[in-house]
């Protein structure tokens, strides 16, 4: 039987050229706006991920029952695309995807005219969905402090509202770079939409055009190289990503900003494969204290807190409320693996503390277990603890597959080894 568990040791030096998989969000976001385009051709470098995938697969076979997985985004998108999209579907996932909830997005179709019934415990998937393509849509108020992707399906169906749609929202923004980031994407497919004041987005009723698309390398996934370079103790550590650039449509490509306080420094460059990217290295300047707000950028903040606390530098995070809804309760699960590396973190509903160390025998483990909760983002964020740990255990390591196939060949290939 296959071990659920692989062990990966330092790598003594980093230095090499990492091509990351393209961008989960941007893939996503075109497929759902080139099918409403009516386009026949897929847009280019498509994330090879499971969450891309079983988009890809809905879109084109578009079954009676729609599972997505583990997919929240394809959860999201496919709601609001199946109310405008003639037939009747039921779209479920996982167990845990069954506990997530989607009320709010639901409640604001049904205000839109769509016809969204629950199958089973109401405010969570599954959803019994008739959609119609001559939905009126007009004027809908949303909370916007839970999740962008809420606010994100709704505006790219917009268009084929025959009233467009005007969004009103309540409350803080939460990652407002992914809201500019469709919405720029929607206007590259025609679409005409703007923001009518800080709280309000129009979308004119029109169509979206047939339009050439190529997908952005992944700022997401460039993170756990940012993470790799601060923590090893190669001092001439460096890791090129051609693919990447500063005027990114991604709202993580802000940590390249957030790594510089912890001692990375980030140029773009020519990379050695010939490509345009850039390329990360030590340059050596730490802060002794970190202060952020995740708002914005909430992917990043396993990320940067295991970095910190590796590193041990004191931290104060906030912006983080929608973590508690994710693939786990993000919030929940760094606390208990830092637990089991031996440090202490303060959680509250909105934010992450550095809270020391722990006394006890687990810092001492030889051989720490992570343990990843059906989350990609905490296996890839704590697989670099083994630069300062020597070698660290990771469970259910396959699930990396969600954003990142490719994520352990690639940890090969700069250098560390990993057994199972």
């Amino acid at each position: 039987m296959e071990k659920e568990y692989i062990d990966i040791k330092r790598s003594l030096l980093v230095r090499t050229e990492i091509e990351l998989p393209a961008s989960k969000s941007i893939s996503n976001r075109a497929l759902i706006i080139n099918a409403l385009s009516g386009s026949d051709e897929k847009p280019e470098n498509l994330s090879d991920c499971d969450d891309t995938q079983v988009m890809i697969a809905a879109l084109r076979d578009m079954p009676e029952v729609i599972d997505i997985g583990a997919a929240g985004t394809a959860m999201r998108f496919l709601t609001a695309y199946l109310c405008v999209t003639p037939g009747e579907h039921t779209i479920t996932g996982t167990e845990r995807m069954r506990h997530r909830p989607i009320g709010i997005l639901v409640d604001a179709l049904r205000q839109l005219g769509a016809n969204v019934q629950y199958e089973g415990e109401e405010g969570f998937p599954p959803l019994r969905i008739t959609g119609r393509d001559d939905l009126n849509g007009g004027c809908v108020e949303m909370a916007a402090d839970v999740s962008s992707q809420y606010l994100s399906a709704l505006l790219m169906i917009g268009p084929t509202l025959r009233q467009g749609l005007t969004l009103k929202l309540k409350g803080r923004i939460a990652s407002k770079p992914y809201l500019e980031m469709t919405m720029s994407m929607m206007r590259t497919f025609g679409a005409e939409v703007e923001w009518e004041s800080e709280d309000t987005i129009c979308v004119k009723h029109g169509e979206y055009k047939p339009t050439p698309y190529v997908i952005e390398n992944d700022w997401s996934a460039a993170s756990y190289w940012y993470e790799v370079v601060s923590l090893t103790n190669d001092p001439g550590a460096w890791i090129e990503m051609p693919g990447l650039s500063a005027e990114s449509l991604q709202g993580d490509s802000c940590v390249w900003r957030i790594f510089e306080y912890l001692g990375v420094a980030t140029e773009e460059t020519t990379c050695t494969s010939g490509r345009k990217g850039i390329k990360i290295y030590k340059c050596g300047d730490e802060t002794d204290y970190l202060n952020c707000d995740f708002a914005d950028c909430p992917d990043l903040t396993q990320t940067v807190t295991v970095t910190c606390a590796i590193k041990e530098i004191p931290f104060s995070f906030t912006g983080v409320e929608s973590l508690r809804i994710k693939e786990t309760d993000r919030l929940a699960a760094l606390r208990n693996e830092l637990n089991t590396l031996g440090y202490q973190l303060e959680v509250t509903d909105n934010s992450l503390e550095w809270g020391g160390f722990y006394s006890s025998d687990s810092s001492e483990e030889k051989l720490p277990s992570i343990k990843t909760y059906e989350d990609h983002r905490m296996a890839m964020a704590f697989a670099p603890a083994c630069c300062r740990r020597e070698v660290i255990r990771i469970l259910n390591p396959k699930v990396v597959s969600k954003s990142y196939p490719t994520f352990w060949e690639d940890m090969k290939k700069a250098g560390f080894r990993i057994c199972n």
